[in-house]
């Protein structure tokens, strides 16, 4: 319930900040100001509005900051200051710090929360010195470069999706090196500190095998970002006279599996096996130590597992040869349901308040809960019912489905557990 209280705090303070008018370039409504504010907290990425033409600098740099909060999370940031003033924390921060990141009980949350701030800035420094040289040679003023390179790599690694461009990156689909920084950055952003580090001691030798939970993301990641870029490079028609065609895509299955958010190619043009299966990417997501939101690979591999057992009669419900604790598998099967059942619901309510078609209303409802923020180009001319509901989505997809569903049942579970001791004390 903390957690839940926590992002939607922050999203209030980020909606006030923006409701000013002096960070205006032109006037942005009520609505859409709280679109952004939520877009921006849960790293989504989703505009009713473009970013650049209604905020002026001091305007982008609030929506900056609060991506970047939403990227690393607001109780790592808070832990850190505890940490760093002093060097004590309580357990109410440990406990909602863990259930934030998914940490293995292994992991210390002290060391944790150092780690992730010291990799986020390094990954975001490199990232602005690289994006700063490939603008340049692009030709772009010194000083718009430093911002929009500080700007971009703060939101590819925290798979925010938020751009300065009005088209993303689709103008520059054959720069080899804007491309890399990006897919860089999302992907180390995506698949979290823990595994990143994990497969980082394990090449540069420091231990000799990796987690097994690193394994499922690593595998789950490669295979499906693999099959991703194979079906569009040989299926999709609006590419296939590109002289960039493997390096876009590439990048449309990666953008959707980091949900990262930016593209290369115009999304609304996607033939519908494409925009289909893109969707299936976003429903699934990263990693659930990283940036990334959607489902989660675990929680894919964990309904596989159950899937393979029941088809060939096991009774034990194991993935590389591994046995899965039964906790794990309620956490799977809990998320699977109420992910999928969130994504009927609200795709479900679109369609008796939006006109158009109903694949493009389902990219949009998977694009804000698995907060990436692809779009066929209907966010901006949704309803103001269809807005809100989309802005429910985002908060929902970035405290996670489950935290959600738990805080919603909180308070009634407490008032039966005060009513059972009341009736006991009777």
């Amino acid at each position: 319930m903390n957690l839940v209280w926590g992002f939607f705090l922050y999203t209030v303070i980020g909606f006030l900040l923006l409701s000013i008018p002096i960070f205006h370039k032109t006037s942005v409504s009520f609505l859409d100001t709280l679109f952004i504010s939520t877009s921006a907290i849960s790293t989504t990425g989703l505009v009713t509005v473009s970013v650049y033409d209604s905020y002026n600098f001091f305007g982008q740099l609030i929506v900056m900051v609060l991506f970047q909060i939403g990227g690393i999370g607001y109780m790592t940031l808070t832990t850190y200051y505890l940490l760093f003033t002093t060097q004590k924390i309580g357990h109410w921060h440990k406990k909602v710090v863990g259930a934030e990141f998914t940490l293995p009980k292994t992991i210390k949350i002290r060391d944790f929360v150092k780690s992730v701030i010291v990799f986020t800035l390094i990954m975001e420094v490199i990232g602005a010195i690289c994006f700063f040289i490939a603008f340049r040679q692009t030709g772009m003023e010194t000083l718009k470069a430093v911002w929009f390179s500080v700007f971009h790599s703060v939101s590819a690694f925290c798979t925010a999706g938020f751009g300065l461009f009005n088209n993303s990156f689709e103008s520059y689909s054959s720069n080899a090196l804007i491309n890399t920084i990006i897919s860089v950055l999302a992907i180390a952003g995506s698949l979290g500190f823990i595994v990143i580090t994990d497969l980082w001691y394990r090449i540069t030798g420091k231990s000799n095998s990796v987690s097994f939970t690193t394994k499922i993301i690593t595998y789950g990641f490669v295979i499906l970002l693999f099959l991703g870029t194979t079906l569009v490079y040989f299926t999709e028609p609006s590419i296939r006279s590109s002289d960039s065609r493997l390096v876009e895509s590439f990048f449309q299955a990666m953008t959707a599996m980091t949900t990262v958010g930016f593209n290369t190619i115009s999304t609304g043009n996607l033939s519908l096996p494409i925009l289909l299966f893109v969707t299936f990417l976003m429903y699934i997501g990263a990693s659930p130590s990283g940036t990334a939101g959607g489902m989660k690979i675990t929680t894919l591999t964990a309904m596989i597992s159950i899937l393979k057992s029941r088809l060939f009669g096991q009774k034990r419900i194991s993935f590389l040869n591994r046995t899965i604790p039964f906790e794990r598998l309620y956490v799977a099967t809990s998320t699977f349901m109420m992910y999928t059942s969130i994504i009927f619901l609200f795709t479900f309510l679109l369609t008796f308040t939006e006109r158009f078609e109903f694949q493009r209303i389902l990219f949009e409802v998977a694009s804000a809960l698995g907060t990436v923020g692809l779009s066929t180009g209907i966010t901006g001319d949704l309803s103001n019912t269809g807005k809100a509901l989309t802005i429910v989505l985002m908060f929902i997809g970035r405290v996670g489905v489950l935290t959600f569903g738990f805080a919603l049942l909180e308070r009634k579970n407490k008032s039966k557990e005060e009513s059972i001791e009341d009736d006991l004390a009777v």
